[in-house]
């Protein structure tokens, strides 16, 4: 018998889900679906990203809703648009052996005329994104009186995302007496906060302790200086040849730029960020998934959803602003009980994060070498001399060459033929890597350089590297983080998709631009007023990093840094833009960035940025 009906899911989804390779629960499934089954309590549910937790909520949902009513009786939000589709998809392919049900995936970059085509026809169960169901909800084009239960997935970014203020008002739209579901990889403050707001005693359960990684998971970390990131990590992927991976990165400019510079080295690859219209990024997912794409370059908010079985590696190229994030990264890998490896290349500043990550995770990392040109070639030599051990021969194709490929060889020794073959691919690496130099830096020459680096701009060398500013207006001039962009950018005339991170506090702000642009911004700011006060521009260190707002509102120490990094205004993908100032969904400018929509960055001229042309790919 399977073990889903004993859970107490009916046959024809447990034959459904048979033929979709469901053989034995999940840990998370496992106790969660009898509990939910029961359709009479809150639920939190705290379990790693991949192990299972579409169908923990999706198969109750099947069997507590009347799909004899054609209305909403159950809303999934969940932060990206991918998952969503993902979802969608998943609680299709349980149902596709019941009658008349009807799930529709609501979220941005997508046709909404279309969306609300669906809803009309009737529908019980609605997947969305925060942003596009709330434009939904703002036509009336949608009745959630009679929801009975709202399932929160992914609610750690959710909230990471901003979406605090569409929640409530989404969830305003549904009646009290629902029952409310969460699902989160990680439990911080923010969703426990969430949890007492709406729930009423959740039945609560975790998977492991909270904010764990996955056992399954081999984290390591290699030491390189700055200058070396590049070739390092060039270098780690030769190592692996099998390698199918996600590379992670903290910026869209600089996902970009690592995929453009890995296809013109030959690598294949391609780059997944917010400013890929929907069309592309559909595309690019494609390819990656039908494996024809080896290395998947991406931002976190971008990855976010990607289900993609047997990811080998997740190399962290720059470590994620929140701690948190580390473990969204790391569960791209050793899905569904599989193993996987998580590598992060860092430099000696970035050790005590290390350590952080350690310490929220409960795991160590492994301290690794970057290999040698030398142990490099080796590795591909013999992964050449194993895919020729392994490979099924057709014969009846083959034979027909036989004669004239063995006319060809027949000067040939054994020996010669071997040598020959195996250095097709062997002479590639062994040119490249002749005299390849040590790239590995020590903890204490790190150090060395942290000293001698400083000085009065703190950005690393690179065409993506950012200097920090200060500047002298914040929240209480009613700044957020979108309006203190546009104003950035319209007095000082540079794109804002250049600006980095923005973090806004109450009477001063701080902002990211490229090193080249700092010029730039000041001179734009020179002699600026803003309500009759001057604005003031200045490099953060240079007696303004690390000022805090003190309870009588003027400065004092320390700059906020948290864990390697400033919090706050990061820029956020699914569409282009930053948190504040953009629009949400391809929908009304709200003040916030654009979520999970199409379409590139709109600046504060509101003239829309064209999309990238196709690339041409070399492989």
């Amino acid at each position: 018998m399977n073990p889903f009906i004993q859970l107490g899911i009916r046959h024809d989804i447990v034959n459904a889900i048979s033929e979709l390779g469901f053989e034995n629960p999940t840990p998370i499934q496992e106790q969660s679906i009898p509990v939910l089954l029961t359709g009479s309590n809150d639920f939190v549910g705290l379990a790693q990203t991949g192990t299972g937790k579409t169908a923990a909520f999706g198969l109750p949902l099947l069997e507590l809703l009347d799909f004899e009513e054609n209305h909403p009786q159950a809303l999934v939000l969940c932060p990206t648009r991918e998952l969503c589709l993902q979802i969608t998809n998943d609680i299709k392919n349980y149902s596709k052996k019941m009658d008349n049900v009807h799930v529709v995936a609501v979220y941005g970059g997508a046709s909404i005329m279309d969306q609300l085509r669906q809803i009309k026809r009737g529908v019980q169960i609605v997947v969305a994104t925060p942003g596009r169901m709330l434009d939904i909800i703002n036509r009336k084009a949608i009745d959630f009186s009679r929801v009975k239960f709202v399932v929160l997935d992914e609610a750690d970014e959710m909230l990471n995302m901003g979406f605090q203020e569409d929640i409530d008002n989404i969830l305003s739209t549904t009646p009290n007496e629902k029952k409310t579901w969460l699902f989160s990889a990680t439990m911080p403050a923010e969703v426990r906060r969430i949890a007492k707001k709406y729930m009423d005693n959740p039945f609560e359960l975790t998977m492991g302790e909270k904010n764990t990684g996955n056992a399954n998971i081999e984290h390591e970390y290699y030491i390189v200086r700055a200058r070396d990131k590049y070739a390092a990590f060039k270098r780690i992927v030769d190592f692996n040849p099998d390698i199918f991976g996600i590379v992670f990165c903290r910026t869209k400019i600089e996902t970009q730029d690592i995929a453009e510079a890995l296809i013109k080295d030959g690598y294949n690859a391609d780059s997944l960020h917010g400013d890929l219209s929907q069309q592309q990024r559909d595309k690019v997912m494609k390819r990656y998934r039908e494996r024809n794409l080896q290395l998947l370059i991406a931002t976190d908010v971008a990855a976010r959803g990607i289900d993609v079985n047997d990811v080998t590696h997740v190399i962290n190229y720059s470590l994620p602003d929140e701690v948190e994030n580390y473990t969204h990264r790391s569960g791209r890998t050793a899905r569904a009980g599989k193993t996987g490896v998580s590598i992060s290349i860092v430099n000696a500043k970035e050790l005590g994060k290390i350590r952080q990550i350690e310490r929220t995770i409960g795991k160590k990392f492994v301290k690794a070498e970057i290999p040698t040109g030398f142990d490099v070639c080796e590795k591909q030599l013999f992964s050449i001399v194993h895919k020729v051990h392994n490979v099924t021969v057709n014969e009846e194709q083959i034979e027909q060459y036989l004669p004239r490929i063995l006319d060809e060889f027949k000067d040939f020794s054994k020996e010669d033929f071997i040598k020959r073959f195996a250095s097709i691919e062997f002479n590639r690496f062994l040119d490249y890597y002749q005299n390849a130099p040590d790239l590995n830096a020590s903890v204490e020459e790190g150090r060395i350089r942290e000293r001698d680096d400083r000085g009065p701009r703190s950005a690393s060398s690179g065409p993506s590297a950012y200097t920090r500013l200060f500047i002298n207006l914040g929240s209480v001039d009613e700044f957020n983080r979108g309006d203190l962009l546009g104003y950035i950018c319209n007095t000082s005339k540079i794109s804002g998709r250049s600006v980095g991170k923005i973090d806004v506090k109450g009477v001063y702000s701080f902002f990211e631009v490229p090193n080249e642009d700092v010029e730039k911004v000041n001179a734009g700011f020179a002699g600026a007023e803003y309500k009759g006060r001057p604005v003031r521009i200045e490099v953060s260190g240079e007696g303004t990093s690390d000022r805090r707002e003190s309870s009588g509102g003027g400065y004092r120490g320390g700059g906020e840094r948290r864990e390697g990094g400033y919090r706050g205004g990061e820029r956020r993908e699914g569409g282009g833009g930053y948190r504040g100032g953009d629009r949400r969904d391809g929908g009304n400018n709200r003040g916030g960035e654009r979520r999970e929509g199409g379409g590139g960055f709109r600046d504060f001229s509101g003239k829309p940025r064209e999309d990238r042309p196709e690339r041409k790919r070399r492989f």
